[in-house]
C-alpha cells in the first residue's frame, strides 16, 4: 500500500468513527433522520474542513470528495438500523469518539506537513482536526464540549500529532509510525476514561473555603 493510500484509508476510518459518534449522540437526543445524518457529517468532517482551510487545501476534502458524505450517511444508517446493538456497547459515543480522535490527529498532522507547513503547524492542526468535529457536535447538542472539561482529550490528540510530525520529519518509516501514533492516542484516551485520569484544575481556595 502506498503512503497516500494508507493515509487516505486512515482518514476514511476516522471519518466513519466520528460519524458513528455523532449519529449516536444525535439518536440519543431523539433527533429526526435529517438531524442524525447532519450531526454525523458535521462531527466527521468539521475538524477536517477547518484544517484544510488553514493549510490552503481548497476546496476542503470534506466538501469536494463524495466519499466523506457517503461514509457519514452509512454510519448514520447503521446507528438507526442497529440501534439495539449500538446501545449494548459501553459508552458508544466515547468509544467511537476515541477512535476518530486517534485517526484524525495522525492524518491531520501528516496532511499539514504534506502541504509544506512546519512541525508546529502540524501539531496544532492535527489536534484541531481531531477535536473540531466533536466540539461542533457538542455545541449543536447544547452541551459543554469535552475539550473544555477536565478530561484528557485534546492532550491525547496533541501527543499523537506531535509523535507523527516529529517521526515523519526525522524520517522514520511511515509503515508503522501512523499506527503507533493512533494506538498511543487511543490508549491514552481509553485509559484516562477507565481510570478517571484528569488534567489538573485550578480553583479559588478562598471561594471554596467560603
Amino acid at each position: 500500500m502506498t503512503t497516500h493510500a494508507l493515509f487516505t484509508l486512515l482518514d476514511l476510518i476516522g471519518t466513519f468513527a466520528f460519524a458513528i459518534s455523532g449519529a449516536v449522540a444525535a439518536h440519543q437526543k431523539k433527533l429526526d433522520l435529517f438531524g442524525v445524518i447532519s450531526l454525523a457529517y458535521v462531527t466527521a468532517c468539521g475538524g477536517g474542513i477547518i484544517r484544510d482551510i488553514c493549510i490552503g487545501a481548497i476546496p476542503p476534502a470534506g466538501l469536494s470528495d463524495w466519499r466523506y458524505l457517503v461514509v457519514a450517511v452509512i454510519a448514520a444508517g447503521l446507528v438507526i438500523s442497529m440501534n439495539a446493538l449500538v446501545r449494548r456497547l459501553s459508552h458508544p459515543v466515547l468509544l467511537f469518539d476515541a477512535a476518530g480522535l486517534s485517526f484524525f490527529a495522525v492524518f491531520g498532522a501528516h496532511k499539514t506537513l504534506q502541504f509544506g507547513h512546519g512541525i508546529g503547524a502540524a501539531i496544532i492542526l492535527g489536534t484541531v482536526s481531531a477535536v473540531g468535529g466533536g466540539v461542533m457536535r457538542d455545541l449543536f447538542l447544547n452541551r459543554t464540549p469535552v475539550i473544555l472539561q477536565k478530561e484528557i482529550y485534546a492532550s491525547a490528540a496533541l501527543f499523537a500529532a506531535a509523535f507523527l510530525a516529529i517521526a515523519e520529519e526525522v524520517g522514520w518509516s511511515l509503515q508503522w509510525v501512523p499506527w503507533t501514533a493512533i494506538a498511543l492516542c487511543f490508549a491514552i484516551r481509553y485509559l484516562s476514561l477507565r481510570f478517571n485520569w484528569n488534567l489538573p484544575r485550578f480553583s479559588d481556595d478562598k471561594a471554596e473555603r467560603g
